[in-house]
């Protein structure tokens, strides 16, 4: 497979300035390194129903949360592996799922005018994740393109050997700039370009991480006074262009019918499955 398909962890974010991101990476040099991706461009096509129902449960700021997108990390063509991705966020901890497939054959899935053949690949090679993907489509009918999302990402990986104490293998820190949206031209074979989504000369710094953080990394935090942010990149590009007030976000929550318990009842079936599978599946680099 060659990637991480399955995962959970916690990702914290902070806004950063230009002047902060460089005493940082300064402060991240004896334990950390540019990771095997390095600098990429990411691009996002985000998947929703026609009400929005998804955007906008994310920007109420539930317990339990979830979307679908397709990823790539750099300009695509019909020929170029891109991810599927369903994400979902319960009481502060992220889980992901993804599956790796060619450009094509994703957003013919997505549209479900899919290839048998490749479904029956995905089913050989992922059986958990397609499925899973499967599930989350039969329950958000109508899914379609709704959103394009770009950033430029910095990712920074520990270095071989460190200590436990240090934050160990896993922990992560990226930096994203240059976060653009856009409602058209939904594709990932296209330019990284739309609505500036970020100030000029922010960044926005994730800490990726299995469970606390690091404690030179407190320490960093606490000397530059930062504090963590939510900041959905889904949910800021919905509000940035349907322009609603609170009460009319609100009421609009409501109107698209949104059922709190069946969103519970996926969440309890998927940590269960999350559980599951994190016995089958080894933790490997995820960019």
């Amino acid at each position: 497979m060659g990637y991480q398909a399955v995962f959970k962890r916690y990702e914290i974010k902070y806004m950063v300035t230009a002047e902060q991101k460089a005493r940082i990476l300064k402060a991240m040099e004896p334990y950390m390194e540019m990771d095997r991706f390095g600098r990429s461009t990411v691009r996002n096509i985000y998947f929703d129903t026609d009400d929005y129902v998804l955007a906008r449960h994310s920007i109420a700021k539930p317990d339990f949360k979830e979307k679908l997108r397709v990823r790539s990390y750099s300009k695509a063509d019909a020929d170029s592996t891109v991810f599927v991705e369903l994400k979902r966020k319960f009481d502060g901890v992220v889980y992901k799922r993804r599956v790796g497939l060619r450009e094509a054959d994703a957003m013919q899935w997505m549209a479900g005018t899919h290839d048998p053949a490749v479904m029956c690949s995905l089913a050989a090679e992922s059986p958990q994740v397609t499925s899973e993907i499967e599930y989350f489509k039969s329950l958000y009918s109508g899914l379609k393109p709704v959103l394009y999302l770009s950033y430029d990402r910095e990712a920074y990986r520990m270095r071989s050997g460190a200590h436990a104490a240090d934050g160990g293998t896993e922990f992560r820190v990226t930096f994203d700039s240059n976060i653009r949206c856009r409602e058209s031209d939904l594709t990932l074979r296209s330019e990284a370009y739309g609505t500036d989504m970020l100030e000029d000369g922010m960044f926005l710094m994730e800490l990726k991480c299995p469970g606390a953080i690091p404690l030179w990394m407190t320490e960093v935090l606490s000397k530059e006074h930062l504090y963590k942010t939510s900041f959905s990149k889904y949910g800021t590009a919905y509000c940035c262009y349907m322009e609603e007030t609170p009460e009319e976000r609100a009421h609009a929550i409501a109107a698209a019918g949104y059922e709190r318990h069946a969103a519970a009842r996926s969440a309890g079936q998927y940590i269960n499955q999350a559980g599951n599978a994190a016995v089958r599946w080894k933790p490997a680099s995820f960019r």
